[in-house]
């Protein structure tokens, strides 16, 4: 919700977050082979598990950084009223 006091350019990180992606998917798949090496089934199903979350996750970013930017009302656009608290009985 727009309320007027963000930034005019204000951005979402999404090539941090993609990179943050990168790295626990790195993680998740050595985990992922470590634990089945050593015997440990649970592990190994729970860092698979990491690992399927992690990559539709990186799939949004992906599809969001392809995108581009979105339409940002500008200036002339007046805030939105805020929420109102319900009243109180």
């Amino acid at each position: 919700m727009r309320t007027g006091s963000e930034p005019v350019t204000a951005r979402s990180p999404l090539r941090m977050r993609f990179w943050f992606s990168v790295w626990g998917l790195i993680w998740a798949i050595a985990g992922t082979v470590a634990f089945a090496l050593a015997g440990r089934p649970q592990w190994a199903l729970a860092c698979g598990v990491l690992w399927l979350v992690i990559t539709v996750d990186m799939a949004l970013v992906v599809r969001h950084i392809r995108q581009g930017p979105h339409y940002q009302p500008g200036r002339e656009i007046p805030p939105y009223e805020p929420p109102r608290p319900p009243p109180r009985p």
